[in-house]
């Protein structure tokens, strides 16, 4: 976890957890500015280290019809100037080995979709670029299971890794959390963080549009600090009943800040 510290550089507070947030997918720089600022003011407050998170593409939609990005070039240029501008590390997803070393030159995280942790090519791409590697465990694997990723990645060279709890597969059309994944793969020894919006995804409905339930966000995030989790991931947007992209599960942005002190009160106790 020595990883976090040169991450982090002045924001590193190790008696804290980290924040992953911003909104699903760029959008336009206004939208990216808006959220920055407001979090990055959050979070110095609270003494909580902020990555700043936006897809610069989306390529895992339902639907043909859905919104995917602005541009690759476009998107990736954003997301640096959101890091300069406001001195964040910044995260992205990838979604093939061909774009880890793009994504690379542009930010700080590569973060890998809970449907491609086992796909070892862009694992291992990923690890190449000696960028930390964040993956989230897929629907379908064992806490457990997620030591071979963490192999896979510190094989190539690579000991920047964190992993993220996202879900089980409940059923088609839902998602549950099993908490007993966060001190699993902690095992693993690397930081893990709690996916507090798509672990609350309902997937596949007859629209084509992926659901949500986003009045659970709190409960989850609450329920993985007390459960040992050492940094969040949480999707907000000003305005998710007009997002682009995955607004029914994620939080409005008014609602961060007082869900974020809560949430260190309660760090607080288990750290006491």
């Amino acid at each position: 976890m020595k990883h976090l510290k040169s991450l982090f550089k002045d924001q590193y507070n190790p008696d804290n957890f980290f924040l992953i947030a911003g909104p699903c997918v760029v959008e336009d720089e206004a939208l990216l500015v808006k959220v920055a600022e407001k979090v990055s003011a959050i979070c110095k407050r609270l003494a909580i280290p902020y990555i700043f998170k936006a897809s610069y593409r989306k390529a895992n939609r339902t639907s043909i019809h859905s919104f995917t990005g602005v541009g690759d070039v476009e998107g990736l240029d954003l997301l640096q100037k959101m890091g300069q501008q406001f001195n964040l590390p910044v995260t992205t997803d990838i979604h093939s080995a061909a774009e880890a070393a793009m994504a690379a030159a542009y930010v700080d995280v590569l973060q890998i979709p809970a449907f491609l942790c086992r796909q070892t090519d862009i694992l291992l791409a990923a690890a190449e670029t000696g960028k930390v590697v964040n993956v989230k465990k897929g629907q379908f694997v064992s806490g457990e299971a997620m030591k071979f990723a963490v192999e896979k990645v510190k094989g190539a060279g690579n000991d920047k890794v964190m992993l993220t709890e996202r879900g089980t597969t409940f059923g088609y059309q839902d998602l549950v959390v099993d908490y007993r994944n966060i001190p699993i793969m902690r095992h693993h020894g690397v930081p893990v963080i709690m996916d507090c919006t798509h672990s609350l995804q309902q997937p596949n409905q007859s629209s084509g549009v992926t659901g949500g339930n986003p009045q659970m966000i709190s409960t989850i995030a609450k329920a993985a600090i007390a459960t040992g989790a050492d940094g969040l991931f949480i999707e907000t947007h000003p305005d998710p009943a007009n997002a682009k992209s995955d607004g029914a599960n994620m939080l409005h942005l008014d609602h961060l800040e007082a869900l974020l002190e809560q949430l260190v009160k309660i760090r607080q106790v288990i750290k006491a």
